[in-house]
């Protein structure tokens, strides 16, 4: 079944219906799309998808513990991070 392209945007709306969790922000979606980027670069393409499930489950503990969703995504950013390589 093809129905063309899909708008990303629209898509990761119904995906974060489908799934029962708030929309990404415009601000979540370029700093996701920013650290996918230096992960793909700076570690390997195949570890992107891996790093944006753990930084996800990570900011998910996070709010168990009693973060807000806003702090614990920033705070998981700056976890991951911290594991980068430095470019060169």
């Amino acid at each position: 079944m093809d129905d063309g392209p899909i708008e990303m945007d629209a898509w990761l709306e119904a995906l974060a219906t489908t799934l029962g969790v708030d929309p990404l922000t415009d601000d979540q979606v370029m700093e996701l799309l920013g650290v996918a980027r230096d992960v793909a670069h700076g570690v390997e393409r195949r570890a992107t998808p891996l790093a944006t499930f753990l930084l996800g489950a990570a900011a998910q503990r996070r709010i168990g513990h009693g973060a807000t969703a806003a702090d614990a995504f920033g705070d998981a950013l700056t976890e991951l991070r911290t594991v980068l390589p430095t470019p060169s």
